[in-house]
């Protein structure tokens, strides 16, 4: 995504395609719209990553039992590029060039006072896959990096089934299952 400045005062961004708004309540019924403070907006950046053998790399979240692509938040005023750049290199351990746009998914998560916005990238991985860089959480969650052939992901992401201790999850399952059923739809 973009960013244009106008006046020099003025930000708005290049608009890219929504593929889902998703509320607490389609998974979580009675929290939607409980909360009577304004959530916190976090942008991220996820990659539908394929590499020479057009395999898309996964991360398994062994701890809590479920698929997703690598990304996360953007820092500060990088750009999503850059951001998907620093979150493959640290979570599946490969540098990649970001190829086209996918889409984006609105997740309204009210619990945690949460409304995630992921902007969604199909790349490439450039040169050989190393070895991840993974923070805290990642090591305690025991993230394993796994690279299947895209029908292959869209099975093991909707098959996920995530433990009861994790929110985050089933948010996760649905928005990742969008992005690699859009994914598949553009490389055909």
């Amino acid at each position: 995504m973009e960013t244009y400045q106008w006046a020099g005062w003025v930000t708005f961004y290049k608009f890219m395609e929504l593929l889902r708004t998703i509320k607490e309540g389609e998974i979580y019924p009675g929290l939607d719209s409980k909360n009577e403070k304004e959530n916190k907006y976090r942008k991220a950046v996820r990659g539908v990553v394929l590499d020479d053998e057009d395999k898309v790399g996964l991360i398994f979240v062994a701890r809590h039992n479920y698929y997703k692509l690598p990304g996360g938040g953007a820092e500060g005023s990088e750009s999503d590029e850059d951001a998907l750049k620093r979150e493959c290199l640290e979570e599946i351990g490969c540098n990649v060039k970001v190829m086209q746009e996918i889409g984006k998914v609105f997740e309204h998560r009210d619990k945690i006072n949460l409304d995630q916005e992921s902007f969604c990238y199909l790349a490439k991985v450039v040169g050989e896959k190393g070895k991840t860089n993974l923070v805290d959480y990642e090591i305690t969650d025991r993230f394993e990096t796994v690279w299947v052939d895209i029908g292959k992901a869209i099975e093991l992401v909707k098959t996920s089934k995530p433990g009861l201790d994790t929110y985050d999850g089933p948010f996760i399952i649905i928005r990742d299952e969008i992005f690699i059923n859009k994914a598949k739809e553009i490389l055909k």
